[in-house]
C-alpha cells in the first residue's frame, strides 16, 4: 500500500531545498554531503530520503524552482510603455528583483549546472534559453537591426545577463544605490 503525503509535504521539501541551496551555495554540490543536510536542517538523513530519492534530486528542485520563478516573472511582466527602452529596464528591474532572497539560488544555477542529471540539465537550459529569448527580443524591438545579426544579438545579451547574474557577489542591497536604480544601470549600459 503506498505511503500517503502529510499536508505539510510540500512545506517540509521546502524546507529542505532552502537549507540545500545555501549549503550547496557554500560548499559546492560535490563538497555537500546528505549528512550535512540533515544537520543543517535538525533532522535525520532518513528523513531527507523520505523527501528525496537523491542528492542530485534536491540540487534540480532548486534550481529549477528559482528559474521557474525567473520565468513567472517574464510572464508576469508587461509592457508599461510603447517605447522598448522602457519595457527593457521595467523587466530588468523585475528580473533583479527576484535576484532578492535567492542570492544562494542564483549561486546553485550558475555554477552547479553539470552536477544535473542529463535531462534535468536540458530542462533547467532550455527554460534558461527562454528567459535569454525574451530579452533578445526586448533588445531587438530596440535595434531592429540586430534581428539580421543573431550571434551580435545573444552576444550583447549574454553580456548583459553577465552584469545581472553576478551582483550576488557584491551588491549590498542596504548600500546607497537600490536594486532599482542598479537595474536602470545595467539597462543603461547595454542599450
Amino acid at each position: 500500500m503506498a505511503r500517503t503525503q502529510s499536508q505539510d509535504f510540500g512545506d517540509k521539501r521546502a524546507a529542505i531545498m532552502k537549507q540545500a541551496a545555501q549549503l550547496f551555495a557554500v560548499k559546492g554540490f560535490n563538497g555537500a554531503s546528505i549528512s550535512d543536510l540533515s544537520k543543517a536542517c535538525g533532522v535525520s538523513k532518513s528523513l531527507i530520503y523520505h523527501y528525496y530519492a537523491a542528492k542530485e534530486d534536491i540540487l534540480f528542485d532548486v534550481m529549477n524552482n528559482h528559474i521557474e520563478d525567473l520565468l513567472t516573472v517574464i510572464v508576469k511582466t508587461h509592457a508599461i510603455s510603447t517605447d522598448p527602452k522602457d519595457n527593457f529596464t521595467h523587466l530588468t528591474k523585475a528580473i533583479l528583483t527576484c535576484y532578492a532572497g535567492a542570492e544562494d539560488e542564483q549561486k546553485v544555477l550558475l555554477y552547479e549546472l553539470a552536477n544535473l542529471k542529463p535531462e534535468q540539465r536540458q530542462s533547467i537550459v532550455k527554460k534558461q534559453r527562454a528567459i535569454i529569448s525574451k530579452f533578445e527580443s526586448l533588445y531587438s524591438d530596440i535595434f531592429p537591426e540586430l534581428k539580421s545579426d543573431l550571434p551580435l544579438l545573444r552576444s550583447k545579451i549574454m553580456l548583459f545577463f553577465g552584469m545581472l547574474n553576478w551582483t550576488h557577489t557584491w551588491f549590498n542591497p542596504s548600500g546607497t544605490i537600490s536594486r532599482d536604480r542598479l537595474a536602470e544601470l545595467a539597462a543603461d549600459i547595454i542599450i
